[in-house]
């Protein structure tokens, strides 16, 4: 080769950046280290199938997808096998409804009474009402609810204003303490849909998960998106293996009765890491955002939350589970319906993050110490995010 063509190779080399290539090989490091650890929790928690996606706040870094989604026809699992996602959904409802926040519709030390029309929330106290910051953290005093029924059974799901119209309600006043509700996030499926003037499910797909590019994340699964279900599993009460339980839908159905892949997990995910915007685009201003990660009730911080998930003062932001480690901020949501256990968690200092869908029954503890132990070696392996 001529002296002057290799001496222009070298060039050019020397001006590309060497991250790039340390990257990739942390991140092998990490998933060489990673991928027993989900092997051994699959077996310990009797979890038939995990999808694994980790990311920066540039983009999905890795993902990986183990066991099977359908134990009788052994179907591999794969990275865009579709899981119930559960109530990691309802952080994506608080940024459609923080978006309203933003356009003046309300604040969130509002009652939100103020805001129903011809909504009643029975038995609420108009000396303690119930405010918007309520709702998101838990403390409005609204029961769990949950109201199932069988996908293919002859029953069905109330419409969002009917379910509302017959049940919502207050068991105790706000601040009492925090009592996780089902109910007071299909409120604020309702707040959103009057507030926009849109149907709920048209502005999710349109404002959430259409800008953050989640094609895959659907309310109610088409023929394409069905195909790719994983089956849900229980065990079995006698022998303790598992065995494929019933689907279901919810009267609570916008607390997460949500469908989706861990690659649009690991996209909103991502969007938590940043400061709102996505692209060249805009979802959330940074404060807003910041806020949503931020501990609203110091009162009620300190024990663990679902699974053992948490570090110092562990508590509620606006949905958000969030804490903190050496000054350093997570965040982390579950979601659990029979049969599907996911997670989605970052460190937002450090700006990395992870998400899991399963297919198996109450996983969080698993889930829990996988996280722990894949932000932990993202830290070590990466440093500082880009």
């Amino acid at each position: 080769m001529p002296r002057r063509i290799f001496m222009a190779i070298l060039a050019v080399l020397a001006t590309q950046p060497l991250s790039a290539h340390s990257q990739e090989t942390g991140v092998a490091r990490i998933v060489a280290r990673f991928e027993p650890e989900i092997r051994r929790a699959m077996l310990e928690g009797g979890i038939p199938s995990i999808a694994v996606a980790i990311t920066d706040r540039e983009g999905e870094l890795w993902s990986g997808a183990y066991g099977q989604s359908n134990l009788w026809a052994r179907t591999p699992a794969s990275t865009n096998t579709v899981y119930l996602i559960g109530s990691t959904f309802k952080a994506q409802s608080t940024v459609a409804l923080l978006q309203q926040m933003e356009q003046g519709k309300f604040a969130l030390d509002d009652p939100v009474s103020d805001h129903l029309d011809d909504l009643v929330i029975r038995g609420e106290d108009i000396e303690r009402p119930v405010t918007f910051r309520h709702l998101l953290t838990h403390t409005s005093g609204m029961p769990v609810d949950f109201g199932p029924h069988a996908v293919w059974g002859t029953t069905a799901p109330l419409s969002l204003d009917e379910y509302l119209g017959d049940s919502l309600r207050v068991e105790t006043p706000p601040l009492e303490g925090v009592v996780y509700s089902n109910m007071a996030y299909s409120l604020v499926g309702h707040l959103v849909e009057k507030f926009s003037s849109v149907p709920y499910r048209q502005y999710v797909r349109d404002n959430v998960w259409g800008p953050l590019g989640m094609t895959s994340t659907v309310f109610q699964p088409p023929p394409a998106t069905a195909e790719r279900l994983a089956v849900p599993y229980v065990p079995d009460a006698e022998t303790g293996r598992n065995a494929p339980t019933t689907r279901v839908k919810a009267n609570v159905w916008p607390a997460g009765i949500v469908y989706g892949t861990v690659h649009d997990q690991a996209n909103w995910v991502r969007f938590n890491l940043g400061d709102g915007s996505w692209g060249d685009g805009r979802l959330l201003e940074a404060a807003t955002l910041d806020e949503m990660h931020t501990l609203q009730y110091e009162q009620f911080a300190g024990g663990p939350m679902g699974g053992g998930w948490g570090y110092d003062d562990p508590g509620y932001g606006l949905t958000w589970w969030v804490s903190s480690r050496d000054g350093e901020r997570f965040f982390a949501h579950s979601g659990s319906v029979s049969g599907y256990t996911a997670f989605a968690s970052g460190n937002r200092t450090r700006g990395f993050g992870v998400a899991f869908l399963t297919n198996g029954n109450r996983a969080h503890p698993h889930l829990v110490r996988l996280t722990r132990l894949v932000l932990d070696l993202m830290a070590e392996e990466l440093g500082e995010s880009r």
